[in-house]
């Protein structure tokens, strides 16, 4: 199976899996962002460690929309005028810019809940136990500890000249805000598998890693990209006072960062017999991109 592949498969399930219903606005704001044109990274490495474990990956489809789901919802509420404010996701306007603050605002929460719905509702292969599971695993990293805490910590830390214990305080961030949709993505990939704890424990491990690795890469590629690779506002961090790895380390010492981190992907890959030439073309792609 290849990245194309997987994105075909995923793209034409959540077109299937969001109808446009009554009120049309509510659900057309949902449906926009979700189907932004995008690399789908993290439904994708949920399929792909749903088969590395033997699992079938049409039974992890509604999983991984799910997740996609999720992911868009932080990106609608990220964009908005409270938060970040940004006029433009991967090339086209935000959510907030098309059908205003207060629906995009709606269709974000919505999105928080229709993304497990649609684990229940499709999850057709899946035991209840399994689906408890996944459910648990969703809850948890999109929740006060997971992805919202990470997005919390990134406002509260912004322009804080007298923040203490930055490093402690960037790494919480980038596992939150950004790793904690890695993890979930794999683990629940393996868990539908039915991979051991063994597995599991590593593939949190890898996730992990790799979530951190590429939110600094979009914390170098902020600097260093234009807005036609981007499709997003840059140097918005730097000129709003963000903690990131390049405004607290510099450019330099954040390319090295990253490509320790994905060296250490690569070899949890190679020492526990991963083998994944899809995940290995992520990590490539990011090294190219990233010009490390």
């Amino acid at each position: 199976m290849k990245m194309n592949d997987y994105i075909g498969l995923i793209e034409d399930k959540l077109n299937e899996y969001l109808e446009i219903e009554y009120p049309q606005s509510l659900f057309k704001s949902m449906k926009y962002t979700v189907m932004l044109p995008g690399k789908r990274l993290r439904p994708v490495m949920c399929l792909e460690t749903c088969r590395i474990f033997g699992g079938e990956i049409e039974d992890a489809l509604p999983t991984a929309c799910a997740i996609e789901m999720l992911h868009a919802q932080t990106l609608i509420h990220d964009d908005l005028p409270c938060m970040d404010n940004d006029d433009f996701r991967r090339g086209k306007p935000s959510n907030h810019k098309v059908f205003g603050e207060a629906i995009a605002t709606l269709a974000g929460d919505a999105l928080l809940t229709y993304a497990p719905q649609t684990v229940t509702k499709h999850s057709k292969n899946l035991s209840p136990a399994t689906i408890i599971r996944v459910l648990n695993e969703y809850f948890n990293y999109a929740g006060a500890r997971g992805v919202i805490a990470g997005q919390v910590v990134d406002i509260e830390s912004e322009n804080d000249t007298k923040l203490e214990n930055k490093e402690e305080i960037l790494e919480y961030l980038h596992t939150h805000k950004t790793s904690d949709l890695f993890q979930l993505a794999m683990r629940t990939g393996a868990i539908i598998a039915g991979a051991d704890d063994e597995k599991l424990d590593v593939t949190t491990e890898f996730a992990k890693q790799f979530g951190l690795a590429f939110q600094i890469a979009d914390d170098i590629l902020d600097e260093i990209s234009t807005f036609e690779q981007m499709g997003k506002t840059l140097g918005k961090d730097k000129e709003e006072g963000k903690l990131t790895y390049v405004t607290l380390y510099g450019l330099e010492r954040a390319k090295c960062k990253l490509s320790c981190i994905l060296n250490d992907c690569r070899d949890i890959m190679s020492l526990h017999g991963i083998d994944s030439e899809i995940f290995e073309n992520i990590i490539t792609d990011i090294e190219k991109r990233t010009q490390i």
